[in-house]
């Protein structure tokens, strides 16, 4: 079942998007970029929309923390980046992957979608109804996010959780060795205000290294 666009656009009006192109273009950097991982999805979900918690006309949620994942896809100019395709997968609350050997399948929340996609709008902005992310065997918890654009080769890269402890020893992350581009990719997963199913937010803009008229 897909967000109404009446949900969508009410939720949208309460963050912070700066629609001004070019705005603080000066302190722009690009974000890092991250391996796709071994579990990008092999057979895709017959729902493939942007709300991962609810599967088409399901009645039953995915089981953990609904979190809504927004943000700005721009170049380097702030200049955004419309009708960019961009994709998330992350394991379930059970640290399992949609992927055939993402995890023990006896595990897998059936009601979880796993994967989702959305093309951005006219200011390069997007946005996911989904599960706070959980860890498992070897990693800190993380979100997959992939942007195509423009024709260009896919853009792969991760969001992670500000504050979580197992960031410091996570292997990929630490790949990211200048400080302030790995501080980009970890981002406060913030409670949504008058929510009392404890739901969070977080925002995630993604800086990309081509222009609208490459």
């Amino acid at each position: 079942m897909n967000l109404t666009f009446v949900d969508r656009r009410a939720f949208l009006s309460t963050l912070p998007f700066y629609c001004v192109p070019g705005l603080m273009a000066e302190s722009l950097s690009l974000t890092p970029k991250q391996t796709e991982g071994p579990f990008y999805p092999d057979k895709m979900p017959l729902d493939t929309d942007n709300d991962l918690i609810i599967l088409n006309d399901s009645l039953t949620p995915a089981i953990g923390t609904v979190a809504y994942l927004s943000g700005r896809v721009t170049d380097i100019k702030g200049q955004p980046l419309r009708n960019s395709l961009v994709e998330i997968w992350q394991v379930d609350n059970n640290g399992i992957y949609l992927h055939s050997r993402g995890g023990s399948r006896s595990k897998l929340d059936s009601n979880f979608q796993g994967y989702g996609r959305f093309l951005t709008d006219s200011q390069g902005n997007y946005f996911f109804r989904t599960l706070k992310p959980s860890p498992y065997s070897g990693r800190t918890p993380h979100i997959h996010m992939s942007v195509s654009a423009r024709g260009k080769k896919t853009f792969t890269t991760q969001c992670y959780i500000k504050g979580e402890p197992r960031n410091q020893k996570d292997f990929i992350l630490q790949r990211v060795k200048d400080s302030k581009a790995r501080q980009s990719l970890i981002r406060p997963f913030t409670r949504v205000e008058g929510s009392k199913l404890g739901e969070v937010s977080a925002r995630f803009d993604i800086v990309l290294g081509w222009t609208p008229e490459s």
